[in-house]
């Protein structure tokens, strides 16, 4: 006897509403696949955050100038009188110049020039894609801005953080090697930057940034609020991290002008430690340029090998719940700490 069956009714209804065949398995799935698509379109391209207030003064504060076709966003002020002294500051991935706020005015009172900037890809300067971002990029953008605010002849202090001490790594290079357009550095201060390459750890979202071709371009898209406030925080102190407002403010920095979308390429620069190891560290390790580092325990391998390669070398240790931005989890003891080194020589 059939389902099919005309005559049998109880049959025929048992038939059909009994499970659903494959056919209307795949249907089903097709259905649901077909909603998400613009779902997930929608999520993939959400507007970035707008603007603070703290982030419209910051760039109002700001200017811009050309390199190589691309608008590079900096801030320079003047300060203290009777001085000549310049502090260029050096931000860290992923973040921008914004970095400085903190310590701004009272190097502000020390230095008659204070000069930050945001790196290409970065802030708000240009974001290019594709782009094959490098620290020897970034170096020559620092040296552009100096020939643009006319202090190619002038001695230069340069305060770094992270990412930016690879580029004053290179800038230390080019200027102990007399390379064209060079900087010429009167001190260097590095902070957390990985300058020694076998005491740096990525995360590992960065390693899978940097080395998976595949995945990066889903990844810098998938990555949200959430996983940015998240993996930034876990890089600063249990009793230091930033407010709502400054996660979020930093978030703001990385997704202006989709720069979400530049951060693989970007992350190049752990590669390029690796790969430049001997020019860099050799730089720091060759150089008679007084060199100081505001060293964050606990990494005593840092330490001990800062000080015994680099020759004019000074370490200082902050507060052990300090961890990778002193600058903004303490900076009254980083002001310190640089002050001191400063004002030695």
């Amino acid at each position: 006897m059939s389902c099919r069956d005309p005559s049998v009714v109880f049959q025929v209804a048992e038939c059909e509403t009994g499970p659903p065949t494959n056919g209307k398995m795949r249907e089903w799935w097709l259905l649901v696949g077909l909603l998400c698509i613009p779902l997930l379109a929608v999520y993939l391209h959400i507007p970035p955050p707008q603007l603070s207030p703290a982030l419209l003064t910051w760039r109002s504060a700001g200017a811009f100038f050309t390199f190589r076709s691309n608008n590079i966003f900096y801030r320079e002020t003047y300060g203290a009188v009777g001085s000549s002294d310049v502090v260029i500051l050096l931000h860290g991935f992923p973040t921008s110049s914004l970095d400085w706020y903190k310590i701004w005015e009272p190097l502000n009172r020390r230095f008659n020039r204070v000069i930050a900037l945001d790196f290409l890809g970065f802030g708000f300067s240009d974001k290019p894609r594709p782009h094959r971002y490098s620290i020897f990029e970034q170096a020559s953008v620092v040296e552009a801005l100096v020939s643009h605010l006319g202090l190619t002849e002038q001695r230069v202090n340069l305060l770094s953080h992270d990412y930016g001490d690879t580029v004053a790594l290179e800038l230390l290079y080019r200027s102990d090697h007399n390379r064209t357009g060079h900087l010429t550095i009167n001190s260097l201060c590095l902070s957390n930057g990985g300058i020694f390459p076998e005491t740096h750890h990525p995360r590992f979202l960065q390693k899978l940034l940097k080395d998976s071709s595949f995945l990066s371009p889903v990844l810098t898209r998938l990555t949200n609020y959430m996983v940015f406030s998240k993996g930034l925080g876990d890089v600063f102190g249990p009793y230091t991290q930033p407010t709502d407002a400054e996660f979020l403010d930093m978030w703001t920095g990385v997704r202006f002008n989709d720069g979400n979308l530049v951060m693989d390429s970007i992350l190049q620069f752990i590669n390029q430690r690796d790969q430049h190891r001997d020019r860099w560290v050799g730089a720091l390790t060759s150089t008679f340029i007084p060199a100081s580092i505001p060293f964050v325990p606990p990494n005593p391998m840092l330490s001990f090998s800062f000080r015994k390669l680099v020759q004019r070398s000074t370490v200082s240790v902050l507060d052990e719940h300090i961890s990778h931005y002193p600058q903004l989890e303490d900076p009254t003891g980083f002001l310190n700490a640089y002050f001191s080194f400063i004002n030695a020589f």
